[in-house]
């Protein structure tokens, strides 16, 4: 069956004892994980039952209006691509760059390719 085979004839107690080693404490510990997990496994799944079946869809509105504060989508600029999408690709391939670097200088001061 895969699993092996323990025949024993120690007392339940005495075998678990000397299964973990020796202490109470690692079995103990197990023990309360694995509880608070469930408890908490349950909490979580009562709490989304419960907002599930209380919650309320809202609408918008029927008549069109202005965020306060402007357009949340760039600076004053309307809408379309926020911030500047060159400095985002300079950025990334700056970031790349370094991470090049960084690892090139890594290989060479640990002494390089080994033959």
């Amino acid at each position: 069956m895969g699993r092996p085979l323990v025949l024993t004839t120690l007392e339940t107690a005495e075998a678990m004892r000397i299964l973990a080693g020796g202490g109470t404490r690692n079995p103990l510990v197990a023990a309360v994980a694995l509880g608070s997990g469930l408890v908490l496994l349950t909490v979580g799944i009562a709490w989304a039952i419960l907002g599930y079946m209380t919650q309320s869809a809202l609408a918008a509105s029927p008549t069109p209006s202005v965020a306060p504060g402007g357009d949340p989508r760039s600076s004053g600029q309307g809408p379309g691509l926020v911030g500047d999408p060159l400095m985002a690709v300079g950025l990334m391939l700056a970031i790349g760059l370094g991470a090049m670097l960084a690892t090139l200088a890594y290989v060479r001061l640990t002494g390089g390719r080994r033959t």
